[in-house]
């Protein structure tokens, strides 16, 4: 059974929905003692980073999660739950994420755009993945859906397994291990985002 960290800070209802669509049963669960009852487990996100934490710390979640991690089942981080997977951010302010993943979230730099864009970064873009079982069935350039001011930095190469351009390349997706991550959102990313998420099941 797959759960669903709930720390009040994520588009829940919509992941679960999409988790049912393809015919498996989630849970979203508020209890960080309890976490360790499931095979796998999403962390969600929306908003900012600081706020994320501080909602994580508050519930006890941020321990939870980091053992969870530790139990080698898998760990898939949507949005600002990839984020909050790396060691910080510098998003109003550096804070401290849950260090599961080497490297920092910064903001895109609107200096080394080559023409004017909008931040955020919002809308259908290609993610060009490496071979990784969350990617298979895939081409290796897919469109998904993208909503996010801020995108990780992985200390190390080998953790970033997908990119996508925004002004740049940047790092869109990341695994080390069982930790694995996603920027975009595949509950909104129609039959490709199905597919990772079908994926993300069947590992």
């Amino acid at each position: 059974m797959i759960g669903i960290v709930d720390y009040n800070m994520g588009n829940l209802a919509s992941v679960k929905n999409a988790f049912e669509l393809l015919g498996e049963k989630v849970v979203v669960e508020s209890n960080p003692d309890k976490l360790g009852e499931y095979d796998k487990l999403i962390l969600p996100g929306v908003g900012a980073f600081g706020d994320a934490m501080e909602h994580l710390k508050a519930r006890g979640m941020d321990q939870a999660v980091k053992e969870y991690a530790k139990s080698g089942n898998y760990l898939l981080g949507i949005c600002l739950g990839m984020q909050l997977l790396f060691e910080s951010s510098e998003e109003f302010g550096i804070t401290d994420g849950l260090g599961l993943i080497k490297g920092r979230v910064v903001a895109f730099d609107s200096s080394r755009f080559h023409t004017p864009l909008k931040v955020p970064h919002m809308g259908w873009n290609r993610m060009f993945t490496k071979e990784h079982p969350l990617f298979e069935g895939l081409d290796e350039a897919h469109y998904l859906y993208f909503v996010h001011s801020y995108h990780a930095v992985c200390s190390n190469d080998a953790d970033s397994i997908g990119e996508s351009v925004y002004g740049y390349r940047f790092t869109s997706a990341v695994a080390h291990d069982n930790v694995m991550g996603i920027q975009p959102h595949p509950e909104k990313s129609h039959q490709n985002g199905l597919k990772i998420l079908q994926n993300f099941i069947k590992l």
